[in-house]
């Protein structure tokens, strides 16, 4: 893990949403440290959305590699880990509210964990940046196209600067 730094805190009002947080392997940090990282991703997130009176779930695992190969293998035919993943739950209400269940992002501690180093960011900023990257896939955002890539890596920086992270793709 790279430098330790301070707990992240988003600006805005605690958002609606309820994070159920499960390590279930890897060398994570404690819970405690996980926690405030999990909330200000998702709570600035939602705030920047304005979502953040909208009530929802979403569950966070925080995994291995070799978990997440066999999710990537399983789900999106593709070979080996990825930092994060993203399932989404059951559909929104047809009035644009969001659904009761958002979804599961999945992260893998070695991936994440190697890239925070080879990119020199403090382990608890990448780690923010996968948590709302994997948060916006939930909420219909993708990166499939040039011009998907640039609304969602817009809406990622602007998250990002309200807890004070450096732009990632810079």
């Amino acid at each position: 893990m790279t430098s330790q730094t301070e707990p992240l805190k988003a600006e805005q009002p605690l958002s609606a949403v309820t994070v159920d947080i499960l390590v279930e392997a890897g060398g994570w940090p404690i819970s405690a440290v996980l926690e405030p990282v999990a909330a200000a991703a998702v709570d600035a997130t939602m705030a920047e959305l304005q979502l953040s009176d909208q009530p929802t779930e979403l569950s966070l695992v925080f995994t291995d590699d070799a978990a997440v190969a066999l999710l990537n293998g399983q789900w999106r035919g593709k070979q080996g880990a990825t930092n994060v993943l993203s399932f989404p739950g059951a559909g929104g209400d047809s009035d644009g509210r969001l659904p009761r269940l958002l979804g599961d992002i999945i992260l893998a501690y070695q991936t994440i964990s190697r890239e925070a180093d080879l990119e020199d960011k403090p382990f608890e900023h990448h780690l923010c940046h996968l948590i709302v990257h994997g948060l916006l896939h939930l909420l219909g955002y993708d990166h499939a196209t040039g011009s998907e890539a640039e609304v969602m890596e817009a809406t990622e920086r602007r998250v990002l600067a309200r807890l004070a992270i450096p732009d990632p793709y810079a």
